[in-house]
């Protein structure tokens, strides 16, 4: 904003329209509704024209309040509003007082005097009246950004200790899972199947003969 306030005086300069004597450059930030006053040293000791003039769409100005006398009121330029705008002087300074600012009043304010038609520029102020929107805007993201971060951080510590709180439980299952291992060996025993021989079978008449013999020898 500083930057673009002293690129349009240099532009109004280089295009002829003012002149710059001395300028002393001066910025106000102000809030809407709040009642602002410009300062502008009064540089001649004997009556002198003075006058405050606005900036507008940066190569353009327009003239706000004029006085010749600090004993005298000051007179509106053309389509100035009275009570908006009020310029007063205590001999060594010049004042312009502007109530009720809203965005619309924001831009660069010169004081000086003209010569030649052009007006000479003795100290310039860039008023910015900030926008309560945009002043919350930048206030929630601000606030956006910081609650990231942080969501962020607890995110990682809470990895980092899952990480951990998993690795010691893992150590701590290792020696188990060995004893029980060491366990199965000492019960494991081998089993052995040992294959039933098979019985001969004797012939009928060997059966038969058999049982006679049997039957003869229990007479």
């Amino acid at each position: 904003m500083r930057n673009s306030a002293l690129a349009t005086v240099l532009l109004l300069h280089s295009l002829g329209w003012i002149s710059v004597l001395a300028a002393e450059f001066r910025y106000v930030e102000a809030q809407p509704g709040e009642n602002v006053t410009l300062l502008c040293s009064n540089f001649s000791n004997v009556p002198t024209h003075i006058i405050w003039h606005r900036a507008v769409k940066r190569s353009k100005f327009s003239c706000v309040s004029s006085m010749f006398k600090a004993s005298e009121p000051d007179r509106l330029c053309e389509g100035v509003q009275r009570g908006k705008f009020e310029m007063t002087s205590n001999m060594s300074t010049v004042f312009l007082s502007i109530k009720h600012v809203d965005l619309s009043d924001s831009g660069l304010y010169f004081c000086g005097y003209m010569l030649s038609k052009n007006p000479v520029v003795v100290d310039a102020t860039n008023l910015e009246v900030q926008d309560v929107l945009e002043g919350l805007t930048k206030l929630m993201s601000v606030i956006l950004g910081a609650l990231t971060v942080f969501l962020a951080t607890v995110t990682v510590c809470l990895a980092v200790k899952i990480k951990k709180l998993l690795k010691a439980h893992a150590e701590e299952q290792e020696p188990r899972q060995m004893e029980r291992k060491e366990s199965d060996d000492l019960n494991y025993a081998s089993v052995t199947f040992i294959p039933k021989p098979e019985r001969r079978h004797k012939p009928a008449k060997e059966r038969e003969a058999d049982c006679d013999v049997i039957y003869s020898a229990t007479r």
